[in-house]
């Protein structure tokens, strides 16, 4: 669902699910957790959160996408050979999958990373950026200067280059430290 539907949509969705006296907390007070409501959305830490729960739950389906394609393409013919050589599920894992998962884990680290460091319907349509500037995002930032603040066309750019710098060096990083030599 997250990969098909609007993130307006979905913003709108978690904002009334997580809003003072929204879905989640009505169930959480119903079921004697919480005495009384969190606020989600007006508190910077629970606000830091319920952006956390969105964004994990937009990512973690198209994520899977590639990871259960990655799966699918690994020869059963080689888990066969390592149970008849004694290795067991753990092992299996540790020295079959995840070395042949690498390269998706690699390619879905960085385009997490380049979304988190582009994310801005969420945090807007949520949040707004506040309470305060607790939940400001960068791409929300460089659209401040540029349209909501006096506009600074000038250094609007400048903080946008230097995301892509900071995209380039945090990619050239993530290859470096899964040792990839492509």
């Amino acid at each position: 669902m997250p990969c098909i539907t609007s993130l307006v949509a979905y913003s709108v969705v978690f904002k009334y699910l997580f809003g003072n006296d929204g879905l989640i907390n009505l169930a959480l007070m119903k079921l004697h957790i919480l005495a009384e409501p969190i606020q989600w959305i007006s508190d910077p830490f629970w606000a830091k959160v319920t952006i956390i729960i969105a964004i994990t739950w937009r990512w973690t389906g198209y994520n899977m996408i590639f990871y259960l394609s990655a799966l699918q393409n690994i020869d059963s013919s080689i888990y066969e050979a390592a149970r008849l050589d004694g290795a067991s599920s753990v092992r299996q894992f540790f020295s079959i999958t995840v070395p042949l998962l690498k390269p998706i884990i690699l390619f879905t680290s960085i385009t997490s990373t380049i979304g988190t460091l582009q994310l801005f319907d969420e945090i807007v349509n949520i949040t707004k950026g506040g309470p305060g500037n607790a939940t400001l995002s960068i791409s929300q930032y460089i659209y401040n200067l540029s349209f909501k603040y006096s506009p600074d066309f000038g250094y609007a750019a400048t903080v946008s280059y230097s995301i892509v710098v900071m995209i380039i060096v945090l990619s050239i990083l993530q290859i470096k430290l899964a040792g990839e030599n492509k």
